[in-house]
């Protein structure tokens, strides 16, 4: 470090905990890391928790003249988030939120992601303008810093337009609030040079007529492109002025510790047409009819961009056909009503009627036809990372056209990728605006294809600002990326004006230098980043950062994202054979950051635009740390009833123990073991599981009736019995079996289960010949037991059903009993709804299968009240991480006690998942069968009206 930093280091620490101050090599580089294709490594990582501390940070800062870089997601594109000075991160304790009685504001701190903040105004049909592809991981402070918009957003409703007020903590660590009078009356006291300096510069911006009319034509298109300063046109008052200067100043004028939107209305009924036409000039031509109709959306995809994605599942085979000029039109209306929205509809049809189209325009208010027109949009993006290059990163670059204009541009903008060799670019975008994204891949492992790349955005630039006079950038911000244009942008007079603002409220420069503006011409072309080849089960990642926010090692350690960025450079250095001393380091602490920490719950793949599940890359590193298990890990797979055995009894004799010496003396006893030992003995908790009793095989008897069902408990269900103090003690298998019954079915329980398993517990620490071993063991048992698949399977634990529905034979019908109570055992009930206040948890396994809205109408008709913890994804628990590694677990679930203190019971599908959550919360978690069976009684069900009616009709899920 150097010393100036190392002077502001040991200032830092007298405020912050060094909990909270992150130098070391490992977590420097992967915090560092942003959306971009640039890389800055921070000499010092802060994760600041309050208001309080940023002005501390700040003042220090302007004290030291050492530079601040704020970071929230780290989705932005074009390089403002990244720093090789100091990087202050949000920490937890910045996502609290307020809305109005009336829903039309919401009071938002930076921290609240923005796909959150729509959730908390869905059931008041409202939402934020904003509406960037990221924002169910970007976060408000990185939305109003960069004022992105998104696919409806257009214009009016972005964060410029619908800020209602904010407080900002300015560069010389002064607060000022514009919702509060008070705050506002001393700050022009305090500030009056500031307040009269900014009046003063929008007051020549008003009379220079030149001026103050490229402001108004840059203005009518979307624009991000240098700073906000339509603010200097649009109000007089300089309080308002400087507020809606900091939207789109990507931190480099002040820090927005909370905002106020003006909230905008979240229709319920929409319609989407997907529309082709067999010209992009047509296209643009019914883009410009279009911008006159009541349509929420219209983006455009070009003749590559539907090249990109013909092939996929569910793609219209007429799509291959179209010619190579075509393009397409998504187009959305959404309305208050029906009636409404029916005649939106037809008004929009009708006006492009006249235009050659190559199908019949057809609207849909099916919501899952909308959605599969939505993710042929949304995945356009991601389908060209899927198919790059190895070592070649994914480009977006966001620019706007007048719309009149569209058809010329796009024509232009596709002679200039034939130009420079860019065959994969395709272009698509938000028409309305005349905003276009293209995307392409790019290498800059050598000085040749940076070239390329910078000879392609020079003329890129020089097209649209001389010829099209549009925006370089329309809502990805200015970052490093457009820095060396601005003033090609906006000209002389408008480029000295920025710089005149960056002085005034930034005068030491300490704000974020270097982003927006900047006097290196070729800052766009420094520190790039490289993507070397690491794994390839991770090498198409394009480092977004849309997994962060699933990742339940998140607070702890290192997210997906960050977890690549480390094995990158660990096998670039290993290649290289450069610096092995630093390449040591890495590996080191690697291993408890990446591999240790890692829940690999895959809920990363389900946010990941190109599927990557970071879980994968874990467990092939613990398989090759495991090499030398092998035999013993096949031993165990081979002897599995054994273990189950010995399983059963350590449970038993802890709760025998604990009964004997008590609660406090057991928590003491085994923390001093485990600090003694290193950690080889495992975590214990009031909340550890009694052994469970052996679960009994049954076969029906011959006059039984009813549907058959083969019912499987996992290991953890065989072996573990509700904890010591829970009110219920009845086992999961014994209780499920009561439920079953009580439904009408016909229950068969296998003979030798003990020596069955889905094999996760061996596929969790990489051993995967014995995971296949177990999974392939069980396979077999089943289609003996199920008759070759005529019976169906009810799996009780989500963890094991997703490891056994990937590996099994088709011909099994193998239910998760999310999936079988919802489908077959609802029906066959008469459930009475508690009003007692219940907890769910979703587990990561329900999400990757789907279950979330199953689950969801599950529990809400067994309770009328339903706490489900917001920011909590996968527990954490893992497996056995929770015994092993129950910091992970702590932290996952650090926010759960508070928001569920008004429960008296939670329910989830995983008996590990279970135990984190009880000793967590404070409540005791169950299974949900538990909560159904005491709120359900049988229906009558006459099983003998049909003789089909003794099997279940079933489909592969």
């Amino acid at each position: 470090m150097q010393q100036g930093h190392q002077d502001f280091y040991n200032a830092l620490r007298e405020f912050i905990p060094e909990t909270r101050l992150i130098t070391d090599p490992l977590r420097t580089l992967a915090y560092g890391t942003d959306a971009s294709f640039y890389r800055l490594i921070p000499q010092i990582v802060v994760r600041a928790s309050d208001e309080e501390e940023i002005i501390k940070i700040v003042k220090l800062a302007d004290r030291h003249n050492t530079p601040v870089t704020f970071r929230a997601a780290g989705t932005s594109l074009s390089g403002q988030a990244i720093t090789d000075s100091v990087l202050v991160q949000l920490g937890d304790g910045w996502d609290n939120y307020k809305i109005s009685d009336d829903g039309s504001t919401i009071t938002l701190q930076p921290g609240v992601i923005g796909g959150n903040a729509n959730k908390y105004l869905a059931p008041l049909n409202k939402k934020i303008g904003p509406d960037p592809a990221s924002i169910n991981t970007a976060k408000i402070g990185g939305i109003a810093a960069n004022n992105a918009s998104g696919m409806c957003c257009g214009t009016a409703q972005n964060s410029y337009r619908t800020l209602n007020s904010m407080r900002v903590v300015l560069a010389d660590g002064s607060v000022l609030d514009t919702a509060d009078p008070e705050s506002i009356e001393h700050f022009r006291r305090s500030h009056s040079v500031l307040l009269d300096s900014l009046d003063c510069l929008s007051q020549q911006t008003r009379t220079n007529d030149d001026l103050r009319e490229r402001i108004e034509h840059k203005y009518r298109l979307k624009n991000t492109t240098g700073y906000a300063l339509n603010s200097l046109v649009d109000y007089e008052d300089p309080i308002d002025i400087l507020q809606h200067l900091m939207i789109g100043s990507e931190g480099t004028l002040g820090f927005i510790s909370n905002i106020t939107y003006n909230t905008v209305d979240e229709h319920e009924h929409k319609a989407t047409a997907l529309i082709f036409f067999n010209t992009v000039r047509t296209t643009c031509e019914a883009v410009a009819i279009l911008k006159k109709t009541p349509v929420s959306a219209v983006e455009l995809m070009d003749r590559a961009g539907l090249r990109s994605i013909e092939n996929k599942a569910g793609m219209p085979p007429f799509i291959k056909e179209l010619p190579n000029d075509a393009a397409a039109l998504l187009v959305e209306t959404r309305a208050a009503d029906a009636a409404t929205l029916q005649q939106q509809v037809d008004a929009i049809a009708a006006s492009i009627s006249g235009l050659e189209t190559t199908k019949p325009i057809e609207f849909s208010t099916d919501p899952a036809v909308n959605a599969q027109f939505w993710a042929i949009r949304k995945g356009l993006f991601p389908a060209v990372g899927a198919v790059r290059l190895t070592g070649t990163t994914v480009i977006i670059e966001d620019v706007a056209f007048p719309v009149e204009q569209l058809a010329d541009a796009v024509h232009d903008l596709h002679q200039l990728f034939t130009k420079w060799n860019y065959s994969e670019a395709l272009i698509f975008g938000h028409a309305l605006e005349g905003n276009l994204h293209f995307v392409f891949t790019q290498s800059f492992d050598t000085q040749a294809e940076i070239d390329r790349y910078d000879g392609l955005m020079d003329e890129v630039c020089k097209l649209v600002v001389h010829k099209y006079n549009g925006s370089l950038k329309a809502e990805h911000g200015t970052g490093r990326n457009m820095a060396p244009y601005v003033e090609m942008e906006w000209g002389v007079d408008a480029y000295r004006l920025m710089w005149e603002l960056k002085e005034l409220l930034d005068p030491r420069g300490i704000l974020n230098p270097g982003v927006i503006l900047n006097k290196n011409s070729n800052v766009h072309l420094e520190n790039l980043k490289s993507l070397p080849a690491a794994d390839e089960l991770v090498d198409k990642c394009i480092e977004c950062g849309f997994c962060e926010p699933t990742c339940p090692s998140r607070a702890l350690t290192l997210t997906p994202r960050q977890r690549i960025v480390l094995w990158r450079e660990i096998a670039r250095l290993e290649k290289s054979g450069e610096d092995p001393e630093r390449l040591a380091t890495l590996r080191k602490e690697y291993q408890y950051q990446g591999t240790d920490t890692c829940a690999a719950c895959g809920l990363c793949s389900t946010t990941c635009p190109v599927g990557i599940n970071t879980g994968d890359l874990t467990r092939s590193i613990r398989s090759r740390k495991n090499e030398n298990h092998t035999k013993l890990a096949q031993w165990l797979a081979e002897h599995y009833g054994g273990l189950t055995s010995a399983t059963r009894a350590t449970f038993k004799i802890a709760d025998v123990t604990h009964g004997v010496i008590g609660t406090k003396a057991m928590s003491a006893i085994t923390n001093t073991a485990r600090k003694v030992t290193g950690g080889l003995v495992q975590q214990w908790s009031p909340s550890m599981p009694k052994a469970a009793p052996k679960v009994k095989a049954y076969q029906p008897t011959p006059d039984e009736t009813g549907p058959e069902v083969v019912y499987l408990p996992s290991c953890a269900s065989r072996t573990m019995a509700p904890s010591r103090g829970e009110e219920d003690q009845t086992p999961l298998a014994d209780k499920t079996l009561q439920l079953l019954r009580k439904a009408g079915f016909n229950v068969i329980i296998p003979e030798g289960l003990d020596n069955l398993c889905c094999g996760m517990p061996f596929q969790s620490k990489g051993m995967f010949e014995a995971a296949d071993y177990k999974a392939n063991e069980t396979e077999r048992f089943l289609l003996d037991c199920t008759d070759q698949g005529r019976i169906p399977v009810y799996s009780d634990t989500s963890p094991c059903s997703l490891r056994l529905q990937e590996n099994m034979d088709a011909k099994i019908k193998l239910y998760d009993s999310i999936d079988f109570i919802d489908q077959f055992v609802l029906d066959r009930l008469v459930v009475t709804p508690t009003t007692d206040a219940v907890a769910l948890h979703i587990t990561c396994s329900a999400t990757r299968m789907g279950q979330a809205e199953k689950i969801k109408r599950i529990i809400k008709a067994c309770s009328s009240n339903v706490v489900i913890p917001d920011h909590i994804t996968c527990c954490g628990f893992a497996g056995d991480k929770g015994f092993s590694t129950p910091e992970l677990n702590a932290s996952s679930l650090r926010t759960l006690k508070d928001q569920v203190k008004t429960c008296n019971t939670g329910y989830s599908t995983s008996r590990t998942c279970e135990i984190g959550l009880t000793h967590h919360s404070g409540i005791d978690y169950k299974s949900i069968v538990y909560l159904l069976d005491r709120c359900s009684q049988p229906k009558q069900v006459n099983d003998n009206s049909n003789p089909e009616n003794s099997q279940i009709s079933v489909q592969p899920l």
